[in-house]
């Protein structure tokens, strides 16, 4: 073999190996070359951490922005009772659905409860359904986690399909077990029959469970149904216009969130300030006269 016949044969020899080694994976092909591959094309946008909805039964971190206290849980604090837990504001907050940060409607429909509902900021906005919820819960259980009632009344009193017995309304909201085959809440009947009635172990008594399921309940009503927030369709009486209970769930949202509120008109404010200085001026007064 002469010189040129071996240069010839080491050529060959390289070139079989490099081609040998090539990967023929059209993707990699792509990054050996710098380009883009397929999979990197096809990798999705960054989840919100803000509209992300945690799994129910996962682990709740603290609330974004704590709601204020309502009237009900103020009061129980004055007692030296167990009030509205900060934490179930963190439930609330981090299962508030998308929709309800960014539909129209759903703006139109807390109106009534948050004049300014339309104008606040995501953050703000969840602070607002954690206040309502806390609202709900202290209208409908008195913000007492293992509140349960059994209804005698035909009219209400049902069967409840899970547990084969007239149904109760348990818990934060007043739920029932049914609500796992209805609106796919997490109770577990299996377990919890086996428990003392009041037992806090009992998933529909626990306020994470319970809250969850009723963000899905309002969900339904609110996205699926397409149904108004306050309305005599509701799953709760208490949020069914023209009813006593009504009433008070209304006596628990007088202490909304300051940014929900609409600003005073100066002149009222004027008016106000100037009367105030009167009376204070018809008080110096008096003193005067007494001495």
């Amino acid at each position: 073999m002469n010189g040129c016949d071996r240069l010839r044969y080491f050529a060959f020899a390289f070139g079989l190996a490099l081609w040998l080694s090539f990967d023929c994976n059209p993707g990699a092909g792509q990054q050996a070359m710098g380009g883009q591959s397929a999979s990197s094309q096809a990798i999705p946008a960054k989840a919100d951490p803000a509209n992300a909805v945690p799994p129910q039964g996962a682990p709740i971190g603290p609330a974004v922005k704590p709601a204020p206290p309502t009237p009900i849980a103020v009061q129980k604090v004055q007692l030296g009772k167990p009030g509205w837990d900060p934490e179930w504001d963190g439930i609330v907050e981090q299962a508030v659905p998308p929709e309800f940060l960014t539909s129209s409607r759903v703006a139109r429909d807390a109106r009534p409860l948050c004049p300014r509902y339309r104008h606040l900021s995501d953050t703000d906005k969840k602070q607002f359904w954690a206040y309502f919820f806390q609202a709900l819960a202290g209208a409908e259980a008195g913000l007492e986690p293992t509140s349960d009632v059994r209804h005698n009344d035909p009219a209400v009193a049902v069967r409840d399909p899970v547990t084969g017995h007239i149904a109760r309304q348990e818990g934060l909201l007043q739920l029932a077990y049914m609500d796992s085959e209805r609106y796919g809440c997490e109770f577990d009947w299996e377990t919890d029959k086996h428990l003392p009635e009041k037992d806090p172990e009992k998933t529909i008594l626990q306020p994470q469970y319970n809250l969850l399921c009723g963000m899905k309940i309002l969900s339904n009503q609110l996205l699926a149904r397409h149904w108004p927030l306050l309305t005599r369709k509701s799953y709760w009486i208490t949020l069914q216009p023209g009813t006593i209970s009504y009433q008070r769930f209304l006596k628990q949202m007088v202490n909304v969130p300051d940014v929900c509120r609409e600003p005073e008109p100066m002149e009222e404010v004027r008016i106000r300030s100037v009367g105030a200085t009167h009376a204070g001026q018809a008080v110096v007064a008096a003193t005067a006269n007494v001495r």
